[in-house]
């Protein structure tokens, strides 16, 4: 902990797995640094509590001065974003935690994104919305229409409302939008 500190990353401590549930941040995200070889819940029993309950939104990093490859794979598999044996390197663990930082920043980065458009597509009209997923799967404006049962140029003007209401310059940048904004 005063490792990180000393990075200028804030930090928190608990005595055990125990601990850590019985006094859990409220953090929305954060990077979870545990030892695999713990009093009363181990390591892998708190990152297969973590999965359940925060997703991949905490990325974990495990250390354990036991070199256990089988443990290793499983622990990866659960979503561990880093093995690290003792005795480690201590800019090593810093380097890790700032890895995982990173990837919260990028991942929120890109959430954000997914919400607006959400936001944006719960806007459009059902025909608007229609015509932008017409248009995310690739369909010519002849196409949709022919679909939809109205005239090219009236697909036209729904496109050109789309672009404005989802804030699109350009037709790739709508078709991401939707994307990472699958229907419901």
């Amino acid at each position: 902990m005063t490792l990180l500190r000393a990075e200028g990353l804030p930090s928190r401590g608990f005595a055990s797995g125990t601990d850590f549930f019985d006094r859990m941040p409220a953090d929305a995200v954060a990077c979870v640094v545990t030892d695999l070889r713990m009093p009363g819940l181990d390591g892998v029993e708190v990152v297969r509590r973590l999965a359940e309950m925060k997703g991949n939104a905490w990325p974990i990093i495990v250390i354990t001065g036991h070199g256990d490859v089988a443990a290793a794979v499983e622990l990866m598999k659960s979503g561990v974003v880093d093995f690290i044996e003792k005795p480690f390197d201590p800019p090593r663990l810093v380097e890790a935690v700032h890895g995982c930082l990173v990837h919260l920043m990028k991942e929120g980065g890109a959430r954000q994104s997914r919400l607006e458009a959400a936001g944006r597509i719960a806007q459009l009209s059902q025909r608007e919305n229609q015509v932008f997923r017409a248009l995310v799967e690739g369909r010519s404006n002849k196409e949709i229409a022919a679909e939809l049962s109205i005239s090219p140029r009236t697909v036209e003007i729904f496109r050109a409302k789309v672009m404005t209401k989802m804030q699109a310059n350009s037709l790739p940048a709508l078709v991401r939008m939707g994307l990472a904004s699958p229907p419901e």
